[in-house]
């Protein structure tokens, strides 16, 4: 399906979103802090988690949002019947403090996040937008099997008496790091990929 851009803007957003990710079903938990702007759409919050989890947009996905459903014009259904356009939602919208988004990717490995609302600020005149604040751990690799596949897949590389060791080792890489999360990468990921604002 292939990694998409967001949109770019060159203006300054009026208010900022922090946002806490959390992967759903994954221990230890795999988490991000972010702030987006406030008028970035779901569409652009796609990208953006896409960047900043480490997944790479093979798949399809959708939001779910206090009962209602969005997600791009590939999706035919939700959760809760025919989504919405997710580029006509944006977080200022749709997402007040405290909110609390459901995210999925890949309706097959079934990727659930669970995304809440912690702050509305006021933007930082020096700070580039998105970024990443904070998290814990990578992000599991694409088509592993979701969070049961991935706990199997942990269990096998770190145990060389595991039958399947070498096996998933070599399919996943020998550098690959659960417990690493390099947040200098996942916003020069983010510059890259999410819209630029000056």
């Amino acid at each position: 399906m292939g990694t998409r851009k967001a949109r770019r803007s060159t203006s300054t957003p009026e208010s900022i979103h922090q946002l806490k990710v959390s992967l759903r079903n994954v221990r230890p938990p795999v988490w991000r802090r972010l702030q987006v702007a406030s008028d970035t759409s779901l569409g652009d919050l796609h990208v953006i988690l896409q960047a900043a989890m480490g997944w790479e947009d093979y798949h399809l996905h959708l939001f779910s949002i206090g009962g209602e459903t969005y997600a791009d014009d590939r999706v035919e259904g939700g959760w809760d019947g025919p989504p919405h356009d997710e580029d006509l939602a944006r977080m200022d919208q749709v997402t007040p403090v405290g909110a609390r988004l459901r995210y999925e990717y890949d309706f097959g490995d079934r990727w659930e996040h669970d995304i809440v609302v912690e702050k509305v600020l006021p933007p930082e005149p020096t700070v580039t937008y998105p970024r990443c604040l904070a998290g814990r751990r990578a992000c599991p690799p694409e088509d592993c099997g979701g969070p049961w596949g991935y706990a199997n897949l942990l269990e096998a590389i770190a145990d060389p008496k595991h039958p399947a060791h070498e096996e998933l080792l070599e399919w996943v890489g020998a550098e690959f790091d659960p417990e690493a999360l390099d947040t200098a990468a996942v916003n020069a990921l983010l510059a890259h990929r999410s819209p630029r604002r000056t």
